[in-house]
């Protein structure tokens, strides 16, 4: 064993069986892909950003063992908040025990409660709203449209949330993407926090909706990846499930069937962290063989499903490739 791979000597020596083992055999997968010379989507769901993965994912974006990312809203603009008003965030540790009564009163305080955190919406909403509607405005006036997360590159990168920053930016995986100018697509954006701001600006008839450009867009522009960048493959690293998951996976049956590109390549490595089980209709839940026969997968494609808290599993998979 290495003296300096900690993480990789804990979980080899204990994580042998069940989920555990998967964790070890999805980590050795991405790791011989990359060796191979594939490049890797992973895609978040759930409140990844809130959860602090950024802590760890922008050490991944840095190190380049992520090549694109697929997100929801929700996690785009999180790790955006948690950089500006991390310090007004507050811990519910008790709260499977709240009342109807306890949730009002953090909603009157301005609070919103993802599970064991709250976001202020002051701090953290409102903050960013100033700034990015001012970055819409001048795109419009200019003809200019963009997608979602090209509009947060540009909040980010124009400094102008420097004076509010209460984390590391090092800890911002965001930043990190930005600083790439890492491919990323962002499907369902508009149920997220800052999408609805940008159609209540719609609604106003003070933003046109085709200056952010669409999920159509999205796809297309995926597609143009893909099929740019599979010389050698390109594997699945799915965290949670949702659209974050089920919209970039797509990508291949379209191109195969529907754009009749029959040398389109297959993923060629699948991962899924869910506590989603199989059951009817349950996408989320699908074991990857399933996907085989929607054309996503190959019947040699390494598979893996870690049944599991992503919180818990997903930094030990990351920690694992940073010792590679």
């Amino acid at each position: 064993m290495s003296n300096n791979k900690p993480i990789s000597n804990f979980i080899e020596k204990y994580f042998l069986h069940f989920n555990a083992a998967s964790v070890v055999d999805a980590a050795k997968g991405y790791e011989t892909k990359l060796n191979e010379g594939s490049k890797m989507l992973v895609s978040l769901a759930g409140a990844m950003s809130t959860a602090e993965i950024g802590k760890i994912f922008a050490e991944i974006i840095r190190q380049d063992k992520v090549h694109i990312v697929s997100c929801t809203g929700a996690n785009l603009e999180e790790d955006l908040m948690n950089l500006v008003a991390h310090s007004h965030y507050k811990r519910i540790p008790n709260y499977r025990d709240l009342t109807p009564q306890d949730e009002w009163d953090l909603l009157e305080k301005g609070l919103n409660r993802v599970t064991d955190t709250c976001i202020p919406e002051e701090e953290a909403f409102r903050r960013l709203q100033e700034h990015i509607v001012k970055i819409w405005k001048d795109a419009e006036a200019k003809g200019e449209r963009y997608f979602p997360h090209e509009y947060m590159y540009k909040l980010l990168l124009s400094g102008v949330l420097e004076e509010y920053y209460e984390i590391d930016l090092k800890d911002s995986w965001m930043y990190a993407a930005a600083e790439k100018n890492l491919p990323i697509v962002v499907p369902g954006w508009e149920d997220s926090t800052m999408g609805n701001i940008f159609a209540s600006y719609v609604l106003k008839g003070e933003l046109k909706a085709s200056t952010v450009k669409s999920g159509i867009e999205y796809m297309t522009f995926l597609a143009d990846w893909y099929t740019e960048n599979s010389k050698n493959g390109i594997g699945f690293f799915q965290i949670g499930g949702g659209i974050a998951g089920d919209f970039p996976i797509c990508v291949v049956p379209m191109l195969y069937q529907d754009m009749e590109r029959t040398d389109t390549p297959f993923w060629n490595y699948f991962c899924q962290i869910s506590d989603s089980t199989t059951s009817y209709g349950s996408y989320s839940g699908a074991v990857p063989n399933e996907k085989i026969t929607w054309g996503k997968l190959d019947i040699d494609t390494p598979k893996f499903i870690i049944e599991s808290d992503a919180t818990i599993v997903v930094p030990l998979v990351f920690a694992y490739l940073l010792e590679m």
